[in-house]
């Protein structure tokens, strides 16, 4: 794998939960992203790199934090409510694509207005999670529609799929590519802990 952070690409990072996040990806989509980079360039856009490769240990770390934050919103429901509401948008540590280094999650910054694009359920990088995330939602604005077509294009230019409930959730690669392919073998397995880079 090769890390995001050792390229010319003009990214941005969005600040994560584990220190020093390395930002990992398979290498053919290492070139993806550069391509996605390269033509948001001419738009005087950055693509934003939110999160990629994911170790079990930093997947577990988003449950344990979607968990605590539920508890507090929801404190009369029962763990297993409490589970099966973060599971919604937060997968368990051994269930998430991001653990194969094809899956990437992205938004796109705009250097015209300097901020975020709007996609419709975001306020600059914090994104609400609700109903609406789904890609193609109808309650959205038109400005939000136009701004998530623009980010699927580009990665679905590149051969990836969006996820069914995130629209800034692609995969490449792995299972949930080749299910919503229809391709009956995947490219990339589980990396299970944070591989050395020579």
């Amino acid at each position: 794998m090769k890390s995001l952070r050792d390229t010319e690409f003009n990214l941005i990072y969005e600040p994560s939960i584990k220190e020093n996040y390395r930002y990992l990806v398979r290498e053919p989509i290492f070139e993806k992203i550069g391509r996605i980079s390269r033509s948001l360039d001419e738009e005087d856009k950055r693509l934003i790199i939110r999160s990629v490769w994911r170790s079990f240990g930093h997947q577990k770390m988003l449950w344990d934090a979607g968990v605590k934050s539920h508890l507090k919103k929801h404190p009369n429901k029962s763990m297993e409510e409490i589970h099966e509401i973060v599971s919604y948008f937060i997968a368990p540590e051994k269930e998430s694509t991001h653990t194969t280094g094809g899956a990437v999650d992205a938004l796109i910054y705009d250097l015209k207005t300097d901020r975020v694009m709007d996609f419709g359920t975001n306020d600059g990088l914090k994104i609400d999670l609700n109903k609406k995330c789904y890609p193609y939602h109808p309650e959205i604005t038109d400005e939000a529609k136009e701004n998530r077509a623009l980010l699927i294009g580009l990665f679905e230019g590149e051969d990836f799929v969006v996820d069914l409930k995130e629209y800034w959730h692609f995969d490449f690669g792995n299972a949930g590519w080749a299910l919503e392919k229809g391709i009956g073998h995947v490219q990339y397995g589980i990396v299970e802990n944070e591989p050395v880079i020579v």
